[in-house]
């Protein structure tokens, strides 16, 4: 048997569908399909996140315990529009910017440390 012949029963026919997914239209839809994949993989959930953290900083109130980004625990002793009055010891408060404040704990006095003890 020649080659050609072999070629031509072993190979399927190609119906529209295959033509259809070949040419601009199927390069379209690919491209859309991703397009929707990162959405909804990256993009949508950073937005939750972002919408979460402001509704946090939204709720800050004197009192509170914060962490911020640095790492620096201190109680909210003043809240202003954006920036925040914050005690990292006793009677140090330094002022931050809100979007610096990564969590919000509960309210109450921070536990005393081990050298107080005595």
């Amino acid at each position: 048997m020649s080659l050609a012949l072999v070629l031509a029963v072993v190979a399927p026919a190609t119906n529209g569908m295959q033509d259809f997914f070949a040419g601009p239209t199927g390069t379209f839809l690919f491209f859309g399909a991703m397009l929707a994949f990162a959405y909804f993989l990256m993009i949508r959930p950073q937005q939750q996140r972002q919408k979460q953290h402001q509704q946090m900083i939204g709720a800050i109130k004197r009192g509170d315990q914060v962490v911020l980004s640095s790492g620096v625990i201190g109680k909210v002793m003043r809240v202003e529009e954006k920036e925040l009055g914050i005690e990292i010891a006793q009677n140090v408060t330094v002022k931050v910017v809100k979007s610096m404040v990564t969590e919000v704990r509960a309210k109450g006095e921070p536990a005393a440390a081990n050298d107080a003890k005595a």
